[in-house]
Parts: C-alpha cells; structure tokens; sequence
C-alpha cells in the first residue's frame, strides 16, 4: 500500500469502457459488498474510503500495552446465524475461520440483584419453530413463571406484526408490551436485553417495526435462526484488510484516504470530484457514507430528501475497556439484567493479550449500549462507575489487579431507530440510472446491524449494475464453503424503487468451537501495521456496540 494509501491493479480514472466502472464511496461494510458483487459482476469496482483503512464502523485500533500493542475493535460485533448476507461476506473474503458460531443459541445472564445466573438457551428437542422457543423461555429464571408464560405469548403475536405497515412502525416496541401484559421486569430483563443491543434504544424508543423483525427473524422463522457468532480475531483482520485482498485479486482499485467532494451525471456516465481536484469517470456511483455524508453528497435528481436523512439522528454507544491480571469472567461473554452493565465479551485471544500480556491476564470489553446517559460523562466517572459495579457484579474481580482501564465512545454508533424510522429511510434505488445508496441507514428491512449493512451493499450494487446493463446478476455460500459470489444465496433480494418509499409512520391507538478454514485454504494474514490505524479512544465509530 502505498504512502497516500492506494492499491490499484490497473490505471487511474480514464473513459469507462469494456467492463463498467462503478465508483463505490465508502468502504465500510456496505460498499465492501457493492465493490465485491461489482467485481464478481465484471465490472471494475473502484472504492474510496476517506479513512486510512476499509472497514467503517467496523474496524479496529492499535493500543500500546506494556510494551507491546493490543487491538482495539471499535465495538463488539456479534451476529446470528440468520445474518446470511453478512455470513456470505465472511465466506467470500475467506475469513469465516476467524469467527465462531454457536451450535446452538446458548446465553448466560446474570441476575445482578440476587448474583445468581440463569440462561436463555435453544433445546436440543427436535421442536420445530416456533415451537422451539417455549423450552427457552420457559427455562428463563429472571422472570417469574407467568411472566415466562406471557413472553412467549407475547413472542408469537409480535411474529404476527408486519414490520412494513406504518402503524407498527410508528408505535413503540414498549407501548406494544405493555398493552400486550409485559411487567415492567419482564420488559427489562427480556425484551430490552434484545433491543437494546439489536436496535440500540431502550423499548420505550425502538420502533415496534424493527423489534418485530429481529423476534421474526431472530428467534421465531427457525429454529437455529438466533444461534450467535462472534469474532475471534480484530475486525481489522476480519473486515478492512481482508477486503482489499479479495478486491485486488478481484482486479478491483482500492483508494483509502481519498474523500469524495462532489457526483455529478454527465452525458455518458458519471464523474466523482476528490478532494484534490482529481475527477473519476464512472458508468455507474455507489453512495456507501453515513447519512449526513450521503445528504451532502446527493447529485441533482436523485429523489432523495437530504432533510430526511438528517432527520435519522444518532445513537451512541461506549465500550469500556478492562485488563485484569486474572480471569473475572468464565465464558465468552455474559449479558447483565438489573445493573448498568449490559454485555460482557472476552476480548483475551482476538485483542492479542495473550500474547502481550502476563499469563493469566484477562481483557473484557464492556458494550454498553443506548448510551445517551453516558457518551458525554467524564472518562474517570465512568471508570469509577463500571469498575465498582464489576466488583460488585464479580468476586473475582475485587481481588484481582486492574492493570487497565480506558473507554471508547461511538458517538453516531447507529441511526436511531425510533417510531417512525421507516418513513425516513431511503431505498437503495434512486430517481436516477446508475446511482444507488448504501448503508444500514437505508430501508433493508434490518435495524442498523453488519447484516443490514451487506444487504444494502448487495441491492445498490444490482441496481446500479442493472442500470448499466449488466445481466445475469446472481449475488455466496453461508456454510464456510469455498467463497463464492457475495449474495448467491440471496437471489430474492429485492431492490426496491423509489416509488415504493412508505408512506411516514403514524402512531397507532456452552461455547463453540471456531469455524475451521474451507478445505485446502489458508488462514488469513494478520493485521496491517499500526501505521495504517489511526482510530483514537475516546473519539472511534462504530456500526454499533453490539449489533448483529
């Protein structure tokens, strides 16, 4: 890679011809998948990130630690096996080996008032779903058994809710339960132990909609649907330098620390203005920046309405960082009900401490999200805060030494994902032939989730490409086989027009074993150097603390 951060395969910007030209801005999750199915497609992807690195939100930073370095993830990411999309990506960039997935749903959850543990674990009953769900909640012992019974009651009429119809998405996720007979402790230590860290926003604030789709989705359309996956390496490794490997051999251009100014369409195509004054010709632009970016950079005609992408707003999240001198935690990750902390991760392996760090030294991330109360507070308050509150949570905890403490704030983590949302996401087509949007932000049908984020990536590339007359458009195998074209096994992903934008919403009245590389592929090389990680504590993105 070069000094300015290019990696290129053939020339610079020249007249468009042969394969096609699609410029992809942004290279986080969702314009790494519209280059990929670009490139898989024939045409010639070209993708500009105005960071020193691929990956978005989701990446990772460099941090020294007692002589050595430690990678930082920006938030701790985990998905389900339903999240195909973003599976096949893992498939398709050859990393699927770095991360792990649960043979079976299994979560611990600490009770944090009486400091006892229970679990929300799939049966190893043959049950179909969503029969299969009842052994789970019945089984779940921070809620008392009626409240047990009315949650899965309740589980079954929200798989009932079509997420699309502006009524459901103008209501809020904790109206519905408490309509619907959800004690206020069974909306706390269930159904916000799910939304806040899918939709990062407590039930009172979620869209009905979105909550609705991820209990669907999530929990109720299979049986194996809510298995959980997390990564085993940086996403650095996972995501940002993978990438520019597969889209180099893929013939792609790679061009980090390169900022669009300006789109505009021409006679022929369409030309990308950079910040130095350099001009990319393309056939076809792929918008993939957040949505103030994107509001921005809209070209003229495209349909789109930059005052409601403003209007998505943010949420944040923090994460807080803990190296002890010994193990605290017993598993590789743990959710807390009734205490400020939320969710638990050892980050040991993936961050490099156990090879950094003294023998037995133990590094949890906290993901905390919804965070408004405390993305602003001082960093010694909110050491003080989750120190003495893991002290109180942990025993081991109050003898062990702290060897480090820091914390890192994602203060756009995500849009938020309120009442209303839907009517103010866009779709990825727009008003105008060979340009198209990317991002969680656009109207996938997920919450602001890795998931969403390929999804969106997949569509805008097969509008684009289908605008530019590329035919045969089939977008990658999820099961850790051979990569494949990113998106074959999503062949009934829709690309919606623009025409279809709904209307605004009203209101109405045990642990896996890792997955093993493909057969005859080798592991993935390690991260880049620090040099090309430039993320600081206290000011890093992510696509969220812990969304799917």
């Amino acid at each position: 890679m070069s000094a300015r951060g290019d990696t290129r395969t053939r020339g610079g910007a020249t007249a468009t011809g042969g394969r096609g030209r699609v410029v992809v801005i942004g290279g986080g999750l969702a314009g790494i998948a519209a280059a990929l199915v670009a490139a898989d497609e024939g045409a010639e992807p070209v993708l500009l990130e105005a960071r020193p690195r691929l990956g978005g939100q989701t990446t990772s930073f460099q941090r020294s630690f007692q002589g050595g370095s430690l990678w930082i993830d920006t938030g701790q990411h985990v998905f389900m096996r339903c999240c195909t999309a973003y599976r096949g990506l893992l498939a398709r960039l050859g990393v699927t080996h770095l991360t792990a997935l649960q043979p079976r749903l299994d979560v611990e959850v600490l009770i944090a008032g009486s400091l006892t543990r229970t679990r929300l674990r799939r049966t190893r009953l043959p049950l179909p779903a969503p029969l299969h769900l009842a052994p789970a909640l019945l089984g779940y012992r921070a809620l008392p058994l009626v409240d047990r019974l009315r949650a899965a009651l309740a589980a079954f009429r929200i798989g009932r809710l079509d997420q699309r119809d502006p009524n459901v998405d103008g209501d809020s996720f904790g109206g519905w339960l408490e309509r619907h007979g959800q004690s206020a402790a069974a909306t706390e230590a269930l159904w916000e132990l799910l939304t806040i860290a899918t939709i990062n926003a407590p039930a009172s604030e979620a869209s009905l909609g979105l909550a609705a789709k991820v209990v669907r989705t999530g929990l109720l359309d299979g049986a194996d649907a809510g298995d959980l996956g997390w990564p085993e390496a940086p996403l650095q490794e996972l995501h940002g330098d993978a990438a520019v490997r597969a889209l180099t051999a893929a013939g792609g251009t790679v061009r980090t620390g390169t900022k669009a100014r300006a789109i505009v369409r021409t006679s022929t195509g369409w030309e990308v203005t950079l910040d130095g004054g350099e001009v990319l010709t393309a056939d076809g632009v792929v918008l993939a920046v957040p949505p103030p970016a994107a509001a921005g950079l809209l070209p003229e005609g495209s349909g789109v309405d930059p005052a409601k992408l403003r209007a998505l707003g943010v949420s944040p999240i923090i994460n807080v960082h803990m190296i002890y001198d010994r193990p605290v935690l017993d598993g590789p990750m743990l959710a807390v009900v009734g205490s400020p902390v939320q969710w638990i991760f050892d980050r040991t392996v993936s961050s490099g401490l156990a090879k950094v760090g003294p023998p037995g030294a133990q590094y949890l991330a906290l993901s905390q999200s919804a965070a408004e109360e405390w993305v602003d507070q001082p960093a010694n308050s909110l050491r003080a805060l989750f120190v003495d509150e893991m002290r109180r949570l942990f025993p081991a905890a109050r003898d062990a030494e702290l060897l480090e403490v820091f914390v890192t704030r994602e203060r756009t983590a995500t849009f938020r994902q309120a009442p209303g949302s839907l009517g103010l996401r866009p779709v990825q087509a727009t008003g105008l032939p060979g340009f198209a949007l990317a991002g969680t932000w656009t109207d996938t049908g997920w919450p602001a989730t890795m998931e969403g984020a390929v999804r969106s990536g997949i569509a805008a590339a097969r509008e684009t490409l289908a605008t530019m007359g590329v035919s045969g458009i089939t977008l990658s195998t999820t099961d850790g086989g051979p990569p494949g074209k990113l998106g074959e096994s999503l062949g009934g992903l829709p690309i919606q027009s623009a025409a279809s934008q709904p209307a605004p919403s009203q209101p109405s009245a045990g642990q896996p074993a890792p997955a093993q590389p493909p057969a005859g592929q080798p592991a993935a090389a390690r991260p880049v150097s620090a040099q090309t990680v430039t993320t600081q504590t206290e000011t890093s993105k992510s696509t969220g603390g812990f969304p799917v």
